[in-house]
């Protein structure tokens, strides 16, 4: 199995060279990168190499070996970043990885912060689940949450912003 700081590698890799997709399979693992034709955005599946993989093409359907709790996802679509004009002086957490962003621990938790929330260096802002693997996202920096970006269960690619914080 890939370790997740091997995958965060090679997607940095990919993402920084002419590559336009890798494919590796090691201990009975599959993981493949491919970038779509005209964005930067890095795309990545992995499977065990016993099964067969295609990517959904309804994220809401259940997927073989899914996890009991699939949240509904967000019924807007994608957040869109707004012009920078005014957020100049803002800080933005980006997500690090592609994967599913979760605003709380578990269902029916409060969420970690919301517009408003003071947060410290270290403080964690989210989750975000990537291959099963849940990865607290913490704050960079002392500040004030002034926008939440990206809604609960929403996919997120690598380098999304997912909040901005008004410095102190």
């Amino acid at each position: 199995m890939f370790k997740l700081s091997e995958i965060k590698e090679l997607i940095k890799l990919v993402d920084q060279t002419s590559l336009q997709e890798l494919e590796i399979e090691s201990e009975g693992a599959r993981l493949s990168i491919r970038k779509p034709d005209k964005t930067d955005t890095v795309v990545v599946n992995s499977a065990p190499v016993q099964q067969t993989f295609a990517p959904p093409t309804n994220p809401s359907a259940p997927q073989p070996g899914a996890q009991p709790y699939i949240p509904e996802p967000a019924a807007a679509p994608a957040a869109v970043e707004k012009p920078v004009a005014a957020d100049a002086n803002l800080h933005k957490i980006v997500s690090p990885m592609v994967g599913t962003f979760y605003e709380s621990p578990s269902p029916g938790a409060p969420a970690f912060v919301f517009k408003g929330s003071q947060v410290k260096e270290k403080s964690i802002v989210c989750i975000i689940e990537a291959m099963k693997l849940m990865n607290e996202i913490e704050a960079e920096i002392k500040g004030e949450i002034v926008e939440v970006l990206v809604e609960n269960g929403q996919l997120v690619e690598y380098g999304q912003p997912l909040f901005l914080v008004k410095p102190e």
